[in-house]
């Protein structure tokens, strides 16, 4: 209740980051958007953005002034420093030009690599170096099990989302030092999203690991009710951890 936070990520209704977004809101929560201005111009976020009053600020996250005047623009608007922080982004290049893993491009791996992790460190650093978050915050990004496991489909991701894993130590033990403020990843059982469906052989994969897990898959209001514990008071010694929301898939021998 009365914590401000910035969501990034927010594509459509069916975003992992909108849902989160509205359990936030809900829970009491003021929040800020903030998505590319490509994004915000050919996509739904604003459209969902104007129908619930929410402010929406366009924000390249690979840029370092973008994402610097995106804080301070924020925080004039809250009148007050962040308290909780979603990074839910992500995007393949070679995914989405269909190239193999064994085939890559990397120039494309490099941009994989940019928007999917390096941009946690780099919003992370910003905030760091500026106060920009609330003493004993929370930061929180979403990242998939195939950064530890072997995945046909996921291609160059399964680098990316080991690197913001390795990110989220790193940074959460740094800042944890400074200020308190605690990082954590959750990952999320495979869930039917815009970005998701783009997946080659998503479906299948979907229906297996509901097979799979003990719980079945955790739906995208799961996910939402989860991470928001994970925003507020109750979670404070909680930090650099994959959080694994999948019900149970991750710890059952396949």
């Amino acid at each position: 209740k009365n914590k401000k936070g910035i969501i990034f990520g927010v594509l459509d209704a069916q975003s992992l980051a909108w849902k989160i977004a509205l359990k936030a809101i809900e829970e009491g929560a003021d929040i800020v958007l903030t998505n590319t201005e490509s994004a915000i111009r050919f996509g739904a976020v604003k459209i969902l953005a104007e129908e619930h009053k929410i402010k929406l600020i366009a924000c390249d996250i690979t840029n370092l002034e973008d994402i610097t005047n995106l804080y301070k623009e924020a925080i004039t608007h809250f009148g007050c420093s962040i308290d909780f922080i979603l990074h839910s982004v992500g995007m393949s290049f070679n995914l989405r030009k269909n190239k193999s893993y064994t085939d890559i491009n990397y120039e494309y791996f490099i941009k994989t690599l940019d928007v999917s992790a390096l941009s946690l460190h780099k919003i992370l650093q910003i905030a760091y170096n500026n106060d920009f978050i609330t003493k004993e915050g929370s930061v929180l990004t979403l990242t998939y099990i195939a950064s530890e496991r072997v995945s046909s489909y996921y291609n160059d991701m399964t680098e990316a989302k080991a690197m913001l894993e390795s990110t989220v130590r790193h940074f959460g033990y740094h800042y944890g030092k400074k200020n308190g403020v605690r990082i954590n990843a959750v990952s999320q059982s495979p869930t039917p999203t815009t970005a998701g469906n783009a997946i080659p052989e998503f479906t299948t994969f979907l229906e297996t690991s509901n097979t799979v897990s003990p719980l079945g898959n955790a739906s995208a209001e799961d996910c939402a009710n989860y991470c928001v514990t994970l925003f507020s008071d109750y979670t404070k010694r909680v930090t650099m951890q994959t959080l694994f929301h999948d019900g149970g898939f991750s710890k059952v021998l396949q």
